[in-house]
């Protein structure tokens, strides 16, 4: 072992990947299902505000916790555990 090697790492293999700050999965699943709303059903007004809100809040919880989406799926695998 070399004293004070350094192996550099690129910040794209760290950092999550976002869609226009939303975490990919969810920003794929909130558009699909607004379009849905919107293309399927002719509900026009209410894609737009269920894809707004949809993607707001997961900016928001992306800005808090940017794997916010891996920790509440192993909340729910394991949410008995503290059960009483």
């Amino acid at each position: 072992m070399t004293p004070n090697y350094e192996a550099p790492i690129h910040r794209s293999l760290t950092d999550p990947i976002l869609l226009a700050g939303a975490p990919r999965s969810v920003a794929i699943v909130n558009g699909t299902l607004a379009a849905a709303l919107s293309i399927g059903l002719h509900l026009w007004l209410l894609g737009l505000v269920v894809w707004l809100i949809g993607h707001s809040l997961a900016v928001w919880a992306a800005k808090a916790d940017p794997q916010f989406m891996e920790v509440f799926a192993r909340h729910l695998k394991h949410k008995s555990f503290l059960d009483v």
